[in-house]
């Protein structure tokens, strides 16, 4: 990991340190306070940095990590989020529009990308990441889309990567907002090596000098035990039903005590973000491409940040972090078929996320 500059702080120091050595270009994600948090200007600095190394012969690998002890990168700056919503602004959707750029950008980059999915790993720190060619995940790792918990859906194509897990994994994930370990996020394809976190420095070291198919599997271990795999059971038969209603159905009527705590979970979020998901999810399976999920994932967003339940999850969890969130309307049964294709409805302007 890399710390700010002696003597900086972390309001006057580069949102993101860029340097390179040897044959390898080193993006660091550097608000270790807000646990690298995206802003609109760190999105564009990294995808500038990404377009000059694109052309640069001597850069041959590209790896991006975060500063800090906590983690790659929490998110988006979902304050910043919640201010421009509650006050009808606009400026969020031109972040979301560069960010879902920079996303696809990534996942067709044509030099070796490795991301380092150190720590907690969310919403849009999944987007810079688990779209690379080589995902790294540590015995520390916690990965996450926890869209729903904030009235909002999964982004940053979470629904193409979750859509893709084996069976409901990703469904479960998507609904639930659950953090996947190390050996879940393998075994659901967010990542493709575990590496202890202990060795990360020298795997960076070895990234400048080697390329990264012949790195990477000399520091690659065997996971600790995961979670899901131990549940695929009962989440691949509930969460092949039908509606949001159905799942938390079957959760409620299953033998397994954890399959009934996830339909308590579930009742904590918001109802229509649990609506559009299960859709977002079942539609991106369909989609031939990131790029046209990202155009959808793009509708999605905008329909979300005029209504009152992103304002409102984010108030809750966030700002007066009273985790009381008061959700319109408050209950599955309230959130029409209407409501829900108020989300998918074609924009008044082209998307065009490419």
């Amino acid at each position: 990991m890399t710390a700010e500059t002696p003597g900086s702080t972390e309001a006057d120091a580069p949102h993101v340190l860029v340097r390179s050595e040897g044959r390898a270009g080193f993006l660091t994600l550097n608000r270790p306070r807000a646990i690298n948090a995206l802003t609109h200007p760190m999105v564009l600095r990294i995808q500038e940095a990404l377009t000059a190394w694109e052309h640069d012969p001597a850069v041959k690998t590209v790896v991006i990590q975060g500063a800090g002890e906590r983690g790659l990168c929490a998110g988006g700056d979902i304050r910043a989020i919640h201010d421009d919503a509650r006050t009808g602004g606009t400026a969020t959707l031109g972040f979301w529009r560069d960010e879902y750029r920079l996303n696809a950008h990534i996942a067709r980059y044509p030099k070796p990308y490795v991301a380092f999915m150190d720590g907690i790993v969310m919403g849009g720190g999944v987007g810079v990441s688990a779209h690379g060619s080589f995902r790294v995940v540590t015995e520390r790792s916690r990965v996450a889309m926890p869209e729903t918990g904030i009235g909002f859906a999964p982004d940053v194509g979470g629904t193409h990567l979750l859509g893709r897990a084996p069976g409901e994994l990703g469904t479960h994930l998507a609904l639930t907002g659950a953090q996947a370990d190390a050996a879940d996020a393998l075994l659901t394809g967010l990542a493709d090596h575990f590496v202890p976190s202990e060795d990360l420095p020298r795997l960076a070291a070895e990234l400048t000098r080697a390329p990264a198919h012949e790195v990477l599997p000399r520091f690659a271990r065997q996971a600790p035990p995961g979670r899901l795999a131990a549940a695929r059971d009962w989440i691949d038969a509930c969460y092949a039903a039908g509606t949001v209603e159905e799942i938390v159905d079957r959760l409620l009527d299953h033998g397994v005590p954890e399959a009934k705590e996830t339909a308590t979970l579930l009742l904590t979020k918001s109802p229509t973000a649990l609506k559009v998901t299960l859709a977002a999810v079942r539609r991106a399976r369909s989609l031939d491409s990131l790029e046209a999920v990202l155009d959808m994932e793009f509708g999605l967003s905008s329909a979300a940040l005029s209504s009152a339940d992103l304002v409102e999850g984010i108030r809750a969890q966030v700002v007066d972090k009273d985790r009381d969130p008061r959700w319109t309307p408050a209950t599955l049964a309230e959130v029409a078929d209407a409501d829900v294709a108020r989300y998918f409805a074609e924009p008044s302007e082209p998307r065009e996320i490419r």
